[in-house]
């Protein structure tokens, strides 16, 4: 097991409460199997399963960039993952390569993890408010209207993919890496070029050209991306079927944890360790692979 802590008081907010609730809902070997959550007396415990390899980006930094053969590997089970989540009404909103584990040696399972950014779309509102992480946030996000929170998923997947396979952020500026303003003009004109030193086989480039797109209504969506010829190249047995029942039942129950449950804890791990007020949130500057909302001013 692996378990995450968060302070009691101010930082445990509505996001946590939907992480909660939504990863209960999802049993798939493509995701971190939520457990159940504990109010211990400074921190709000939740327990998940444990990923023994660690996040998917360490991987890539040792490599320096993944061939197309193992980038697609990856990219197929995050995919199998992601429309599992979206056939639950859940759309994850911060995917990328710090929330995907690997567990295994011989034969690596990608994971996803960390929901504290998700929407049910059956019970929760639509996306509006711009959340996620700068290098992978679609360029829907940053309009300040409701958006397809399933289609801001595709574009994370993209870049994702991107990075497996070049080693670097798409939208990254090379003269100003760290700026954030920078990056933000990138991603709103969709502009990016894969580095002159990585060779891409023609269906590879199509797949990403067809993920970058502005315009969602022209975008690829997941049951695009699973039909794509690219795609299904060497896809693995377990995902040529596509029946996310049988999945679940190769996959440990999930949480009995009832959603009264998860609001009470959420609600008792409000009070901070040694008071009953809230305490402050500190907002930092932000990076590009730093999960956070952002507003106005940021842009």
């Amino acid at each position: 097991m692996a378990i995450k802590y968060i302070e009691r008081g101010a930082k445990i907010d509505e996001n946590v409460k939907r992480e909660l609730v939504n990863h209960r809902l999802l049993t798939h070997p493509n995701i971190v199997r939520f457990i159940e959550a504990v109010v211990t007396e400074k921190h709000l415990a939740i327990v998940m399963e444990y990923a023994s390899g660690g996040e998917l980006f360490d991987r890539i930094l040792k490599k320096g960039r993944f061939e197309e053969p193992e980038a697609r590997y990856f990219f197929q089970q995050l995919i199998s993952g992601v429309a599992y989540c979206h056939a639950k009404g859940v759309a994850h909103r911060d995917l990328k390569l710090e929330n995907t584990l690997v567990h295994g040696e011989s034969v690596p399972r990608l994971k996803i993890c960390d929901f504290g950014y998700s929407k049910n779309s059956l019970i929760d509102s639509d996306p509006k408010s711009t959340v996620g992480t700068p290098a992978y946030i679609a360029p829907e996000v940053l309009e300040r209207k409701p958006y397809d929170g399933k289609m801001a998923d595709v574009w994370s997947c993209g870049v994702t993919l991107f990075v497996m396979l070049c080693g670097r952020y798409p939208f990254e500026d090379k003269r100003k890496p760290r700026d954030f303003r920078s990056t933000i003009l990138k991603i709103r004109s969709c502009d990016y070029a894969v580095p002159s030193g990585v060779r891409l086989t023609r269906g590879c480039l199509d797949l990403i050209q067809r993920i970058f797109v502005v315009d969602t209504a022209q975008r690829i969506d997941i049951p695009g991306i699973q039909a794509h010829p690219w795609f299904l190249t060497d896809l693995p047995a377990e995902l040529v079927r596509g029946d996310f029942s049988q999945l679940e039942s190769e996959t440990s129950p999930t949480s009995t944890m009832s959603i009264e449950e998860i609001h009470a804890i959420v609600e008792e791990a409000k009070i901070p360790y040694g008071g009953t007020g809230r305490d402050l949130v500190e907002d930092g500057d932000h990076d590009m692979v730093t999960s956070g909302e952002f507003d106005d001013d940021d842009f």
